[in-house]
């Protein structure tokens, strides 16, 4: 016979359909500081009564509770907000009662508004009048006072009523509410609170030895200094560095992944690991880490932060081969099991083997590392192909790391499964990389987009937008069409409130790839590149432009403020983006670089704050033009030869 709690029998509210929540509270919701997080949740009564309910929610570093009243929304639905001020992990729940003065109130209103008698129902609100004066301010004692004497006066029995219905006596059941009875949600949600880097950032990757302007010298830390002022005035604030480490010697790979290796070629730096050290050492020829802090440094002076990238892997002259042989895959003929993405193979690298029963080491060793990294000054790091290494070591690492540094952000480079991408970032990382990069056509980033932005996913995945990386070239990109890089990187800037690009290549427009693949050919990887870095072209001004209008307009620092317009063409591509403080931005994309598009487009108004007969301005950021509208209904026409996008901001007549 199973025994019945003490509280049972009393508390009447059920708590159901909480959101967020995440598995039952076994992952933790995203937000980041000062931004409002919405919570919503049914209470449900028995019978005819009100419920009323609030939100209880609280720092790691706290004992006592907040709490915010929840507003109803009808049909049983309740909601809050409230807007967490600091950064690490914050917790909620919701605790809601029988609202006996609320009811009273609503079935006054109910008898009235049938004509009925309610003297009776008016002697029954004396008690909770009187349970509320104790408590009620100076100046509502009075008021509270003489509401008791009127409703036992059955001679003003049409005053009574007028102040049982009244906003004033709302207001009153509102501040001292009557709590007895309490149901307590039986979850205890958590909740991780990022800075506000984690939710809006434009990436700049490079690779420092290829920063040089002397085409007889490698770059350094001291050549990446020299072209930081550039990559800020561009509007970029995060600078992304592939492994600065020793790079390996045993089986490099040369120009174009070939093999074996020229005596001249500098090896992939992601082959980490010489007689110089590994993955907390300096790669020498790029410098000191002396230099490297300088590095850091000039980029603040730029507020800008530089990310590192945390490989995984060593090089067979890594230190650890020698010093910890079981932490890697031992094969027959005494060889250790390469790295590998399948179908490629990494024969420079030894991929780690997390099974090892030295596996605490190996856990503790590279969480040491990120905390090396922290020491000098790091924030943000890239982990690579981190869908190859176990789910509980991330969550592990990301949870102790951020503990001690809670400013990190990780971001995720996973081009995997959507359940493997999706897993990562419920288990704690900041951003991650997405299908964007392959999301083309109007449909392909309709759709994605609303599983991004609409679906529980938009609770822990950040997005972070990547027309290119240092790895892949899309098909898109390979025509070398100018409206095409436009687009892309106007697609990602304006969708997504974290993007990126792999830089030189991106802004340079370079296309060649290996027949057939998304790759580049002559790829950095492999090779060290010399670039003008005094190059401006449509492209770098155009990225110059929307990475300003980005940091001005506020409804682009967020991803999930997307609600896509309805336009007649299957060309074109548009979507809007609000937020609190009324800025209202509308983007129009032409998806063929090839042909002028038209089409009649269709504003809604309610989002916009506007009615059919009322006009307003649509101002181009990009073109400074203006036109204006009126109704739902206006026109658009895109050359994606002169221009293939509006950026509307949507102004007041």
């Amino acid at each position: 016979m199973n025994t019945l709690n003490a509280w049972a029998g009393q508390c009447r509210v059920w708590i159901t359909q909480v959101s967020p929540e995440i598995e039952g509270g076994r992952f933790a919701v995203k937000s980041v500081v000062n931004d409002p997080v919405h919570v919503q949740v049914n209470l449900l009564v028995d019978g005819f009564d009100v419920p009323s309910g609030r939100l209880l929610f609280r720092h790691e570093s706290e004992s006592d509770w907040h709490s915010v009243a929840l507003t109803s929304r009808g049909n049983d639905q309740f909601e809050a907000y409230f807007s967490p001020a600091q950064t690490g992990i914050f917790e909620y729940t919701f605790e809601a009662w029988v609202d006996h003065f609320l009811t009273w109130q609503r079935k006054i209103t109910l008898y009235a508004r049938d004509f009925q008698p309610v003297g009776d129902q008016l002697l029954t609100g004396i008690p909770y009048l009187e349970q509320i004066l104790p408590r009620a301010s100076a100046i509502d004692r009075p008021g509270i006072q003489e509401a008791i004497h009127l409703f036992s006066n059955p001679d003003r029995y049409q005053e009574s009523v007028t102040l049982a219905l009244s906003q004033q006596m709302t207001q009153w059941i509102e501040a001292y509410p009557l709590v007895d009875h309490v149901s307590r949600y039986d979850r205890v949600l958590p909740l991780k609170v990022s800075r506000d880097k984690a939710v809006f950032s434009t990436w700049y990757s490079l690779f420092p030895r290829s920063t040089s302007v002397d085409p007889a010298q490698a770059g350094t830390f001291q050549t990446t200094i020299e072209v930081l002022p550039r990559i800020a005035a561009m509007g970029f604030d995060v600078l992304h560095l592939p492994p600065i480490h020793p790079i390996g010697h045993c089986f490099r790979r040369g120009k174009n992944n070939t093999s074996p290796a020229q005596r001249t070629d500098p090896g992939v730096p992601y082959a980490i690991g010489n007689e110089y050290g590994g993955h907390t050492s300096i790669a020498p020829e790029l410098g000191t880490l002396a230099d490297f802090q300088s590095l850091l440094e000039a980029a603040r002076q730029h507020e800008m932060e530089v990310a590192m990238d945390l490989a995984i892997q060593c090089a067979p002259d890594h230190p650890w081969v020698l010093q910890h042989p079981d932490w890697f895959i031992s094969l027959a003929h005494g060889n250790f099991q390469t790295a590998e993405n399948p179908p490629h193979r990494y024969e420079d690298s030894y991929c780690l083997n997390f099974e090892t029963d030295d596996w605490q080491n190996l856990w503790q060793t590279l969480r040491d590392i990120v905390f090396q990294w922290a020491e000098w000054g790091v924030r943000i790091i890239r982990a690579d192909q981190p869908h190859g290494k176990p789910f509980a070591f991330w969550q592990w690492l990301i949870a102790e790391t951020q503990q001690i540094y809670p400013d990190l952000i990780y971001l995720a480079e996973a081009f995997t499964s959507r359940a493997k991408m999706n897993e990562l970032s419920r288990l704690g990382f900041d951003q991650t990389y997405t299908y964007f990069i392959w999301r083309t056509n109007k449909n392909e980033i309709t759709e994605y987009l609303k599983e991004l932005t609409e679906t529980e996913v938009k609770h822990y995945l950040r997005p972070n937008f990547w027309p290119n990386t240092h790895d892949i070239i899309p098909f898109i990109l390979q025509t070398g069409l100018e409206p095409a890089f436009l687009t892309r990187y106007f697609l990602a800037a304006t969708l997504s409130s974290n993007c990126g690009i792999f830089g030189p290549s991106f802004e340079q427009m370079v296309h060649e790839a290996y027949p057939g693949r998304e790759e580049y050919l002559n790829s950095e990887k492999y090779e060290i590149r010399h670039w003008d870095w005094t190059h401006e072209n449509k492209l770098t001004l155009f990225i110059r432009m929307v990475n300003r209008i980005r940091k001005e307009n506020s409804a682009l620092q967020r991803t999930n403020n997307l609600t896509f317009v309805t336009v007649t063409n299957d060309q074109l591509l548009a979507y809007l983006k609000t937020d609190p403080n009324g800025n209202r931005i509308l983007c129009v994309v032409n998806l063929d670089p090839h042909h002028r598009q038209s089409a009649g487009i269709q504003v809604p108004l309610f989002l916009i704050g506007k009615h059919s007969d009322q006009s307003f301005f649509v101002h181009d950021l990009l073109t400074d033009n203006r036109w204006q509208w009126q109704g739902e209904w206006n026109y658009i026409e895109l050359d994606p030869h002169i221009l293939p996008m509006h950026l509307f901001r949507i102004e007041d007549w």
